[in-house]
């Protein structure tokens, strides 16, 4: 099982388990805000994410959650859906996190105790290495959302400008958080996902993992 955000390191990190004879991938999880019927903190909607599944050829397995899940409702869910994917014989999830060591060891430890095993095929890579990589490949992805401050980005597709672009401080892959993408072309992707840019909004967070964190969120509408 791959945990599917839609973005550039999901993308890249599946890019690399496909090459791996030895690893069969039978479902592209993706967590969803059921109230919008959007990828959780993305914003993208679902059919878009639906016909990126359906580009790479991998049955999309969604977990709907409330739109301000607890971490307590948060874990139960994750587990129960965990549990169901375990008993169809499902033995390892995939990650596409690069260096945050917290969300790493959290995911081995709930992982660890139902039975089953994380792979982060992209950790401990340098993260404008991951991304020229990603461009240099044939991949595209555009900022879906940004953090207060890097709203001029969202709707930007990434290049070798964009890191050039990024303020100082800012990781080249938002591994911290700072950004978000969707990713619409390249090798996994049988056809091009279309799209068009809508509204701009700016949405402010308020939950166990993040304390009034906003976000400006750009709308992706199906073309």
């Amino acid at each position: 099982m791959f945990n599917w955000s839609g973005g550039k390191d999901s993308t890249l990190a599946l890019h690399y388990v496909l090459q791996d004879p030895s690893v069969y991938v039978k479902y592209l999880l993706t967590t969803l805000n059921d109230a919008f019927d959007r990828v959780s903190m993305h914003g993208v909607r679902s059919s878009l994410l639906i016909r990126q599944a359906e580009s790479i050829g991998i049955d999309l397995y969604q977990v709907r959650l409330p739109e301000m899940p607890g971490m307590g409702e948060y874990e139960q869910a994750m587990q129960h859906h965990l549990s169901q994917l375990k008993s169809k014989g499902i033995t390892h999830s995939i990650f596409g996190d690069i260096f945050l060591e917290d969300l790493k060891l959290y995911r081995e430890n709930k992982l660890a105790e139902i039975g089953m095993t994380a792979r982060f095929p992209l950790w401990k890579r340098d993260t404008t290495e991951v991304l020229r990589e990603f461009i240099s490949l044939g991949y595209k992805t555009v900022v879906v959302c940004a953090k207060d401050g890097l709203q001029d980005f969202c709707g930007r597709v990434i290049d070798e400008s964009f890191i050039n672009d990024l303020p100082k401080g800012v990781d080249p892959c938002g591994e911290n958080g700072e950004f978000h993408t969707f990713a619409f072309d390249g090798p996994i992707f049988r056809s091009p996902i279309r799209f068009e840019l809508g509204e701009k909004v700016f949405k402010t967070y308020e939950t166990a993992a993040m304390k009034n964190a906003g976000y400006w969120y750009i709308d992706l509408l199906p073309a």
